[in-house]
């Protein structure tokens, strides 16, 4: 490890152009911190497979911000094709496999030895295309597998049952990635629900998986109904409401996939209220409607409100990636309603550009993001995505931005390569004053450390409300 440090700051030093061949086999670890400097160094790019080349990049051609002419914070990397795209087996040994070993996100309840065989699979088969549905169906043999190893034990070993019950349902949630677009991935997804009820009824504090009428809804939304994952602390009742936090679901990350943060409001005396945002997973808002999650979060707070089973002075919303657009929202259009929200990874007004999407589709979503997006928006093409979605739901654009707010924690990495960290610190000129932690140099949704702080500023924002 230290002969390539000692590469790195030869390599760094302002007087050296050169290239330098870091030459040899290295260990996994060491590959993705190629890998994760290759995306915080803006000046230089880092291959992850032997040669090891650092190299410094040439200028770029189009890297500033349309709206004031600065250049993206970002750098350099907003002209790159990020190299996990370059193919299943760069997308597993690039990106995928270091968190894959650690249980980190997107793999998160899982085990590596569930999801090594499947890629190696993937890899020798050249299935190359997540969107595909034969990606999907080599997931699912191993998926049922370990329901019915669940369903076997989960009698006699209850934390047993939910160990197996979570590894099936984080093999079900890269199956149907990156996003619900086939009758195959819409099945996988109905089979990871079954399956984390399962689990979640083996819980000390059991998930309520409950539907609520969509009273605010009109005739133009996608359904009559409302699905949430509803969990409170042991003793909650009508006499004794509590404090709850609605967790507003990403574009890839469904109500499933959420155990984590459920548990650490539980250990705060907190319930939570999650549920998917419009244009993804059984979301009953109109997609393409800009203000169909006004009328989604009035319904969620009436039925909350009439349940009396929560502290409607102690509610907050936190929404995750493209959740963090819907809370940015919500924390205006529904300021008196709510004690406080958290954007994290949030795209506000920069990401629904052209300039920006053009480049940030092949960024560090696992797979080029554009149709995926051009789905969750609602919009017939990728080109009618692109020239009009920044009119369409720009907080900017739609005046949303200049309304009161309540408050409201702006929360990302600096080198989010898909929600430019710009579209956080442009909330902060315009409105009321508003908070925020960025990680420099980290990627989307500033992970790993961002959680550690979002936590203790809810608990200061319950602690204050009143």
């Amino acid at each position: 490890m230290q002969p390539l440090v000692d590469q790195l700051l030869r390599t760094l030093a302002p007087s050296l152009y050169l290239a330098v061949a870091l030459m040899g086999t290295v260990r996994p670890e060491v590959r993705h911190l190629l890998y994760i400097l290759s995306h915080t160094l803006p000046s230089f790019i880092i291959s992850t497979h032997p040669p090891f080349t650092l190299y410094k990049t040439s200028p770029p051609s189009n890297m500033t911000d349309p709206r004031t002419g600065a250049a993206w914070i970002l750098g350099e990397k907003f002209e790159q094709k990020y190299p996990h795209l370059e193919s299943i087996d760069a997308l597993w040994n690039k990106k995928w496999k270091f968190p894959c070993e650690r249980s980190l996100y997107p793999f998160h309840d899982g085990k590596y030895e569930d999801f090594a065989p499947i890629f190696e699979t993937l890899i020798q088969k050249g299935i190359h295309d997540g969107y595909s549905v034969e990606y999907t169906k080599e997931f699912l043999p191993t998926c049922e597998e370990l329901v019915k190893r669940a369903d076997t034990v989960a009698g006699s070993d209850r934390q047993a049952g939910i160990d197996l019950y979570l590894r099936a349902c984080a093999v079900y949630r890269i199956a149907r990635f990156p996003y619900i677009n086939s009758d195959v991935k819409r099945e996988a997804y109905e089979a990871q629900k079954q399956a984390y009820m399962k689990a979640a009824a083996l819980f000390d504090c059991p998930i309520l998986d409950i539907s609520i009428p969509h009273t605010a809804g009109t005739e133009k939304d996608e359904g009559k109904e409302v699905p949430l994952y509803v969990r409170y602390p042991k003793g909650t009742s009508k006499d004794s409401p509590v404090p709850a936090v609605l967790l507003m679901c990403g574009l890839d990350g469904h109500r499933p996939d959420n155990t984590t943060r459920s548990d650490e409001f539980l250990k705060r005396g907190w319930a939570s209220v999650i549920v998917d945002i419009p244009g993804t997973a059984d979301c009953p808002a109109d997609r393409r409607d800009p203000t169909s999650p006004d009328r989604l979060w009035t319904s969620i707070l009436d039925w909350m409100e009439q349940e009396g089973t929560f502290d409607m002075k102690k509610i907050l919303c936190w929404g995750l990636s493209a959740g963090g657009h819907n809370a940015i929202r919500a924390a205006h259009t529904h300021h008196a309603r709510l004690a406080g929200a958290v954007g994290q990874g949030a795209g506000t007004h920069h990401f629904f550009s052209r300039a920006w999407l053009e480049k940030a589709k092949d960024h560090e979503y696992p797979w080029t993001a554009l149709p995926a997006l051009r789905e969750k928006f609602g919009y017939g093409t990728e080109d009618e995505f692109m020239d009009r979605a920044q009119k369409d739901f720009s907080l900017l654009k739609t005046g949303v931005a200049e309304m009161p707010c309540c408050r409201l924690l702006l929360i990302n990495g600096t080198h989010d390569g898909l929600m430019p960290i710009e579209d956080s610190m442009l909330m902060m000129e315009y409105g009321m004053p508003k908070e925020a932690r960025f990680f420099t140099g980290l990627l989307h949704m500033g992970y790993p450390p961002a959680n550690n702080f979002v936590y203790p500023w809810m608990m200061q924002v319950m602690g204050s409300a009143s």
